[in-house]
């Protein structure tokens, strides 16, 4: 696949993912608690859409989900590098 999964929130509310074979930019919408995003990308060269969430735990991860248009949902748990 593309390597190890990875998640990016930057500041100027862009950012990016990559699972598996999916690649995608975000658009994302900041809480004091957690983000919203939604995003556009490839799923092995197929154009694949969505949303997702994520909440920040006590312990500084995060736990979120990303949601396909009209199809599966993935969820994850993040930190920090």
């Amino acid at each position: 696949m593309l390597g190890p999964a990875h998640i990016t929130f930057q500041a100027n509310g862009t950012g990016e993912f990559a699972f598996g074979a999916v690649t995608a930019s975000l658009q994302c919408y900041y809480a004091s608690d957690g983000v919203s995003f939604t995003w556009t990308g490839s799923d092995e060269m197929d154009e694949v859409s969505g949303d997702g969430s994520a909440d920040l735990t006590d312990d500084g991860t995060l736990d979120g989900e990303i949601c396909f248009h009209n199809g599966d949902e993935a969820e994850f748990k993040a930190r920090k590098e």
